[in-house]
């Protein structure tokens, strides 16, 4: 029961004065369960208090521990989309009243039940991440939610789809007692929306309709986000502790609101820190508020959408993801955790390449890992562009190729295989691409390529191995197809080239295609 042993004393005598058998509050009616895979379950009683489970003619007996926590495990299930009972009872010890060490006293002999009702079983996965995560399906304000979130929400009922919006609290200490509400994919939601409910991401929402429409068994998706933040916040110290590098980001102290306030103002250890800008932004203290208290609850992975807030420190950004990965794999106690997550989309930052490039890196490095490349949908007047949708398409393709069999898709955006210098051109091969094509809304081919030569001045390039053809008009046209899977690419001037680049100047849109319609993230090579 190590898990629940930090519970702060004052959750702790809130809990044990109740007297009664309770699930963590994360555990509630409609809820999902995670199949094929053993389902934890937790939560409190008296200490020493026979408890006992019932779900899906299951049944696990514990004894409650000295501190009042207990844990069971259900045996893995198939999917069922029949809404049934969990039933948790205790039975307090025989041998009289005692006392829990708080001046509260527990009578002998009792028994009694919790019940969650309408729980299904199917694929369980968490949202998380700043502000274009937390960005709604639809919202109040024009700029901050889905284009398309209304007409959607009034036109979707998926009773099998459970949704949670948790609300956002930082804590220095893990918030154990959070309580989650489940609510279901319903028309409903607008409404409800109309009278003040705040609605769950754009991101999270559009993910799950996706794995419901191509799985059609019942999916559970947990929305734990909050707008600029940074990466620390949402890491457990599990995961900080696993790198190294991040060792000074570890040691950090956790301060409350006023002593953060404090720090910041008379030169204290915060002060100076670009990324830690309010309280919220300290190590580790989105994990304690709004996600600790899920952990270890059976889930298939976690979709992520964060980095604008790190954009600035893209040199440790790599490691940071690692230690994301390496926390939440090791609090949920699953060492194969999915995480699918989506690479900055281009918002009028001039170095957003370096933090696209490492998170490629981490990309690379880590095989739980999915990135899904979405520059061809960002707005340079808007760091929250509205179009969701492709966002959560692309993560979901990861998911299906790689979790649920869907083995004919292609889900990867092309990366650099290999390069050599031709002449007067770069030419380049790919991993994920078999072919290619460009696409931009006015029609033109031009592309973010830039080559330099030994000046080391950049210039605009061009691929050389467009395919042309002849308009009505009897001039040169191309309609964007490129001959080859590889890309031939020079530059005006440029006799002798040396370094080549993609996506590292101005507008940072992408353009450039494989043959599955994923496009090509940004890169450099030469240096």
């Amino acid at each position: 029961m190590k898990k629940l042993v930090f519970l702060a004393a004052a959750c702790t005598m809130a809990i044990v004065a109740e007297a009664d058998v309770r699930l963590a509050p994360v555990f509630g009616d409609k809820m999902v369960l995670q199949r094929e895979m053993p389902v934890r379950v937790w939560g409190f009683a008296d200490p020493r208090e026979t408890v006992t489970v019932r779900f899906a003619d299951q049944k696990k007996t514990v004894i409650a521990e000295d501190d009042g926590t207990w844990r069971v495990e259900l045996d893995p299930m198939p999917a069922s989309r029949e809404g049934r009972t969990l039933t948790v009872t205790g039975c307090k010890p025989d041998g009289g009243s005692w006392s829990n060490g708080y001046g509260l006293w527990a009578s002998k002999n009792a028994t009694n039940e919790q019940k969650i009702e309408d729980v299904l079983v199917g694929e369980v996965w968490f949202c998380s991440g700043q502000s274009n995560t937390s960005c709604p399906i639809w919202g109040k304000g024009p700029r901050f939610r889905d284009g398309q979130g209304a007409m959607v929400l009034q036109m979707t009922k998926r009773p099998l789809v459970r949704l949670v919006k948790m609300p956002t609290v930082w804590k220095t200490e893990p918030n154990l007692g959070l309580q989650a509400t489940w609510m279901e994919m319903d028309p409903q939601l607008f409404a409800d929306f109309q009278r003040g409910l705040s609605l769950p991401s754009a991101m999270g929402y559009y993910f799950a309709l996706e794995l419901y429409g191509a799985l059609e068994i019942p999916i559970g998706l947990m929305d734990s986000s909050w707008g600029g933040t940074n990466i620390d916040a949402w890491t457990p110290p599990s995961g900080l502790a696993s790198r190294p590098d991040l060792k000074d980001v570890a040691e950090l102290p956790l301060l409350e609101a006023d002593a953060f306030k404090k720090a910041r103002e008379k030169g204290g250890i915060y002060c100076g820190k670009g990324i830690y800008g309010g309280p919220q932004q300290q190590p580790s203290v989105l994990w304690n508020g709004m996600v600790a208290a899920f952990a270890p609850m059976a889930i298939r992975g976690f979709i992520w959408y964060q980095g604008c807030h790190n954009s600035g420190e893209y040199q440790r950004y790599c490691s940071k993801m690692h230690a994301l990965y390496n926390g939440w794999a090791k609090e949920f106690e699953n060492p194969d955790l999915k995480l699918y997550f989506v690479q900055l989309a281009p918002w009028g930052n001039p170095g957003i390449a370096n933090i696209q490039e490492a998170q490629a890196q981490f990309d690379a490095e880590q095989p739980n890992a999915g990135m899904a490349v979405i520059n061809d949908v960002g707005n340079l007047v808007d760091i929250h562009p509205n179009d969701k949708r492709t966002v959560a398409k692309r993560l979901a393709i990861h998911a299906l190729k790689r979790d649920y069999g869907f083995t004919s898709i292609r889900d990867n955006s092309p990366t650099l295989k290999g390069w050599k210098i031709d002449g007067n051109k770069f030419r380049l091969t790919f991993n994920d691409a078999e072919g290619w094509y460009i696409y931009n809304p006015d029609r033109s081919v031009q592309t973010g390529f830039e080559i330099a030569g030994e000046d080391g001045k950049f210039v605009p390039a061009k691929i050389e191995n467009l395919v042309w053809g002849k308009g009505r008009d009897g001039k040169p046209k191309c309609d964007g197809n490129i001959s080859g899977a590889e890309l031939v690419v020079s530059a005006d001037g440029v006799a002798a080239p040396k370094k080549l680049r993609y996506l590292y100047s101005k507008p940072w849109f992408g353009c450039v295609y494989n043959e599955s319609a994923l496009p090509l993230g940004a890169f450099h090579i030469g240096e």
